[in-house]
């Protein structure tokens, strides 16, 4: 019969909210033919403070046709059953792995819930199941088995960093033609269609998304999906991502300024950005420019939305938003995001929105959010406004023995002089503009990239003072094309 737990390692609870994930609680038993056709339940305690279970379970026998099936049972009852096809689950308040059900998760005495289908008179089997606890106030810090790496080569990586769905307010047709709430599912089958490695959810003020992201990222295995949410307040918007739990908007009301729920973000290690900074905000669109109240702590942001959908070359462009924080010696890296809200095409009064025009490129270690976050901040990124598949720009310089990409920084006295080496892909015909401190300067000979597989070189003397460089890349027409990021002198 069942030996409920020939052994259980217990670890010892750190209660405080800033702990990192617990030890884990690993329970052994064994089953035998008495078990056949029956269940047993698996008791375990999980501690106060608990904002995610993760079961990883396994067992023997298997060469001799022992089954055991999963299931879960908290305190208050049934919480999933995946019986044979999953080995690995879990829980939250706002996600959990398909078979179960997202929910609060109370402490005291849960129970693991095995079904023994078959195993043999005369057979016994082993199994092992290891729980591990994540505290509250350490949603992000998932498992490693929750964080998938979809990518292992360090390279150019190409995302959409804004985009919503049924779970806000995308909608799109319905089979009858009717405008319906937009699935989930639709917008990133669309997003793998256009050929982007991740894309960011980023619903309005929910994080109810969660649950659908931990069910779809399976099937979507070579798009990874980044949860995000736009915070949305009457002072502005902007996006964070890589949360794991709601972020409070209620800015002038329960949070008293931006200011405080930048302290928060920064808190949890969300990666915060503003979002289409000047955009009118008044009943065209309420709340929608950047407008904060209280001024705006830029040290705690990383990135401004420089290109929103379509608006790119419009008045609605945030380039010149971001540029002027650059100027007040911010360093911000600028990313696009589409902002669509149709997993087709969005018409709204501010332009047309596709999913993935314009892509954020990154240059990444790996296809993992921690990967793809880390880039975003470091600077390394480039926005592609039509989205393309094949266009790069790539920017570098070098002084002495130092060399800087993209986002660097370079200690340059006054009087020395850099090396600026740009290297582009996919824009024969195009002009390249090297911007300096805002302001186009006149550092190429000839400005028309005729050979793309001819990197384009210059030198700029510096005067000792604090100065960024960056280089936007235009076609014959002048429409903007690539947008890159600066290198920073004497920041």
């Amino acid at each position: 019969m069942l030996r409920r737990l020939c052994s259980v390692v217990l670890a010892f609870f750190a209660m405080a909210a800033a702990a990192a994930e617990r030890d884990p609680l690993v329970l052994r038993g064994e089953i035998d033919g008495g078990d056949h056709q029956s269940y047993r339940e698996v008791p375990f305690t999980v501690p106060s403070g608990t904002a995610r279970i993760t079961v990883a379970f396994d067992y023997d026998g298997r060469e001799d046709k022992t089954t055991i099936d999963l299931g879960l049972l908290g305190p208050d009852g049934f919480r999933g059953w995946s019986g044979g096809n999953k080995r690995e689950f879990t829980v939250s308040a706002y996600d959990a792995t398909p078979s179960y059900l997202p929910g609060a998760l109370p402490a005291g005495e849960w129970r693991l819930l095995l079904g023994i289908p078959n195993i043999r008179a005369d057979a016994s089997a082993s199994y092992t199941a290891e729980v591990r606890f994540t505290p509250v106030g350490a949603e992000e810090r998932l498992p490693g088995s929750l964080q998938p790496v979809l990518g292992e080569e360090a390279r150019w990586y190409r995302g959409d960093l804004h985009m919503h769905s049924a779970h806000s307010d995308a909608s799109c047709n319905s089979q009858g033609g009717e405008r319906v709430p937009c699935p989930l599912f639709l917008t990133l089958q669309t997003a793998a269609a256009q050929g982007l490695d991740f894309v960011a959810l980023t619903d309005h003020n929910t994080v109810s998304h969660l649950h659908d992201i931990r069910g779809l990222q399976p099937y979507f295995d070579r798009l990874l999906l980044i949860p995000g949410m736009e915070v949305t307040t009457f002072q502005g918007h902007a996006n964070v991502f890589g949360l794991q739990a709601p972020l409070d908007f209620r800015v002038g009301d329960t949070v008293p300024d931006w200011n405080a729920l930048l302290r928060e973000a920064q808190a949890r290690d969300l990666l915060l950005s503003v979002n289409h900074p000047v955009r009118p905000s008044d009943e065209r669109c309420m709340g929608c420019g950047w407008t904060p109240s209280g001024g705006t702590d830029w040290s705690r942001i990383a990135a401004v939305e420089a290109v929103n959908g379509a608006d790119a070359g419009t008045p609605m462009s945030g380039i010149p938003f971001w540029h002027a924080q650059l100027d007040a010696g911010h360093r911000l890296t600028g990313v696009g995001g589409s902002d669509n809200h149709d997993a087709g095409l969005t018409q709204s009064q501010f332009g047309r929105s596709r999913i993935g025009a314009p892509v954020t490129a990154v240059h990444a270690a790996l296809l993992s959010q921690q990967a793809i976050l880390d880039g975003i901040r470091a600077g390394r990124v480039f926005v592609d406004v039509d989205g393309s598949r094949d266009r790069v720009l790539d920017l570098v310089a070098r002084y002495r023995a130092n060399e800087v990409a993209m986002g660097g920084m370079l200690a340059l006295p006054a009087g020395a002089e850099a090396d600026f080496e740009l290297r582009l892909a996919g824009v024969a015909d195009a002009r390249v503009e090297v911007i300096v401190d805002g302001e186009i300067a006149p550092l190429l000979a000839d400005p028309v990239v005729s050979d793309t597989g001819q990197p384009l070189r210059w030198r700029w003397r510096s005067d000792g003072g604090r100065h960024w460089l960056r280089v936007d890349v235009r076609d014959a027409d002048g429409r903007l094309l690539l947008v890159g990021n600066p290198v920073y002198v004497n920041f």
